[in-house]
């Protein structure tokens, strides 16, 4: 199993088996990479650029992780192990639900140096609790799981307060004297 750069096990064997499409294809098949960051790389940029900016992926034969820019993030909205939704409350400062669990570290800095296997950035939505499990143990992203009993209960109270703040009443309902 796949490991973060302290030594903890990221849940998977091969990330790529987790990701997904590029955070750089446009919705007309096009890398949003070399079209609004050629700087980062003029090389690639001016490679995409003869090829009209097609995504490397497009190409007969090719798949995601052939590009060096590849990348692929969460959307964060459920947990990939155990299902728990989430619920994001506004203008409120608790924990998130939901957090952003790398798969592989690429080249963004953040605890090491890549090696040729883990070159992109890959992340998957796991609650806290499973986040908690994956790190900790030999828990896996793709394990058959439930969510935990705590997740749950800290989802329905979010859902609760969820509920109340939506509550309609009328102007006359709100009145202090109640009446008309």
């Amino acid at each position: 199993m796949r490991e973060t750069p302290t030594g903890s096990p990221v849940g998977v064997d091969d990330p790529f088996d987790h990701a997904g499409v590029c955070d750089h294809l446009t919705d007309d098949g096009r890398c949003r990479f070399a079209l609004t960051r050629a700087g980062d790389d003029p090389e690639f940029a001016a490679e995409r650029r003869a090829a009209d900016y097609d995504c490397i992926a497009a190409a007969e034969g090719c798949e995601f992780g052939d590009c060096p820019h590849y990348r692929s993030t969460t959307d964060g909205r459920e947990c990939r192990r155990c299902g728990l939704e989430s619920v994001r409350m506004a203008h409120d400062d608790s924990r998130p639900l939901l957090e952003e669990h790398h798969l592989s570290y690429g080249d963004s800095g953040l605890g090491g140096a890549p090696d040729a296997d883990t070159s992109h950035e890959i992340t998957v939505a796991l609650c806290r609790w499973c986040h908690a499990k994956i790190h900790n143990s030999f828990a896996r992203v793709d394990d058959d799981a439930e969510p935990d009993p705590e997740a749950i209960a800290a989802r329905e109270q979010r859902r609760a307060k969820e509920g109340f703040e939506m509550e309609f009443a009328t102007a006359r309902e709100r009145r202090d004297d109640g009446s008309g």
